[in-house]
This record gives structure tokens, sequence and C-alpha cells, in this order.
């Protein structure tokens, strides 16, 4: 079993399924690109699935251009699969720079999952309903620390997520002593399980309620029949994934826009 694929295919899918939510996906050849339609930067998101060429210069002014016009940032995600010295310097001929080297982790969903219990103070709660889905998006909003400014365009993307059982997405609420703290989502695409919108309100964080929300999101996929489970952490955040379990396997590099 190939995770490094199953990490990568997971990631274009969420990317093609959230841009045809609100229909600011743009196909490129191997070049995609969405936009949640709020203006920060590390929601908007482009990738390659496979290395840059000089071919590409046109389409890559396209997408800024594009960005430009809509006065919104972007980050562009680089994968194993598009990375090459070639790709760094045509990304660095436009105008981009390295940002930031991000952990791709996978776990083994097993007994060991099911068997780990949330603190007896935690509630993990699918969401069900449309007033589930304004919880998750204020607590997620918070969570994030997202500029204010943002706020009705992030909410405006939200409110387009399907709740459906056919969606490929679920998504769960931490609740503490009744209180909503923190939230995450799990995508599936064909044999790959991924988690994403791992969040937890400031007051509540370094106190076991995103381990908590994480290990809910594996038991769902577990339950829904998957062996491994995905996601892309932060440096800091990597720590925490380690002790659910999960092991780093590759890294995506992510680029933005220079300022000067």
């Amino acid at each position: 079993m190939d995770l490094i694929k199953h990490i990568e295919e997971n990631f274009f899918a969420v990317c093609r399924y959230w841009g045809g939510l609100n229909s600011s996906l743009i196909q490129a050849g191997s070049i995609g690109a969405m936009n949640t339609g709020a203006a920060i930067a590390d929601i908007n998101w482009v990738w390659n699935e496979k290395p840059l060429t000089d071919d590409n210069a046109k389409s890559i002014a396209d997408i800024k251009e594009i960005y430009k016009k809509l006065n919104l940032r972007f980050w562009w995600w680089i994968y194993p699969c598009g990375q090459s010295p070639e790709t760094r310097r045509i990304l660095q001929d436009a105008g981009l720079r390295l940002i930031e080297k991000v952990p791709c982790m996978a776990a083994a969903l097993n007994d060991s999952v099911s068997d780990k219990q949330s603190p007896d103070n935690v509630t993990i709660s699918p969401v069900k309903d449309k007033n589930d889905l304004l919880i998750w998006e204020d607590i997620s909003f918070r969570g994030f620390a997202m500029p204010r400014r943002a706020r009705e365009q992030y909410g405006t993307f939200v409110s387009s997520f399907d709740l459906g059982t056919q969606s490929p997405q679920k998504l769960f609420l931490a609740y503490c002593e009744g209180k909503p703290v923190a939230t995450s989502l799990l995508f599936t695409h064909k044999n790959s399980a991924g988690i994403y919108y791992v969040s937890t309100l400031p007051a509540f964080r370094n106190k076991g309620f995103g381990l908590a929300i994480t290990q809910g999101a594996m038991q769902a996929a577990m339950q829904d029949g998957f062996k491994n489970v995905i996601l892309q952490a932060t440096p800091l955040g990597a720590k925490v994934y380690i002790r659910t379990g999960f092991k780093e396997y590759c890294h995506a590099e992510i680029y933005k826009l220079s300022t000067s």
C-alpha cells in the first residue's frame, strides 16, 4: 500500500470537491486551483499533480491573475509527485517563495483506535444539521484565529457543505461539559480517508481536545471500513499526532506570492 499516494490523492480530491461546491475549481492540465472566497491565503489552494515545466508558464500566470482579480491570496502546495528542482525554479521565477514544509502523516486504523476513550468531560458529536454546521463554522473560524474581515465569506463557503449521507465528508464537534470547543472534518476518497480542519478554541488548547477530536474522526473512518487515515500537520501539531499513532511519510512544500 502506497501511503504517500493516498496522502496526495486525498488532498487533491478534497481540493476538487471543495472547489466544486462553490464553482471555484480551475483545472489547467495537472495544475488545479480552488478558493473559499475568504481573503486568507491558507484556505485558498493551488496544486500541481506533476512536476512543472516551462510549458506551464501561461497557466501559472493565468491563475495568478484570477486570484488578483478576486483580491484573494493563496498557497501553492507541492506534494512529492509534483516536486522537482525545475518546479521550484519555475515557481520562484513566477514570484512565489517557499514558506513552509508541512509534515504529511498517516496512521493505521485498528482495535487500538476504538479502544481510546475521550476524557470524561468531552463528548464527540457528528454535525447532523444546519444548526450544528453553524456551530462548527464558528468554532473552526475562532479556533484558527481567522481575521474578522473574512467571517462572512468563510461562512458562505462552509454553508455550501453537504451534510447528506452520500457526502464524502463528515464533520465533528468536541464538546467540553456541553460547550463546543474543537472541530475536525473527515474526507473519504476511494481507498483513502483524510482528516482536515482540526481546530481548538484558544482557551481550551493543550488540554487534550485536539487529540480527542482527531481520534473521533479516526474512529469514524475505521467504522466506515478504512484501514488507514492521513493528515497534514503543523510541525508543532505533528508531535500531538504521533501520540495517536501517526507517522510522517513525506512533506508538502507550500509557496506563496512574495509581497516585495
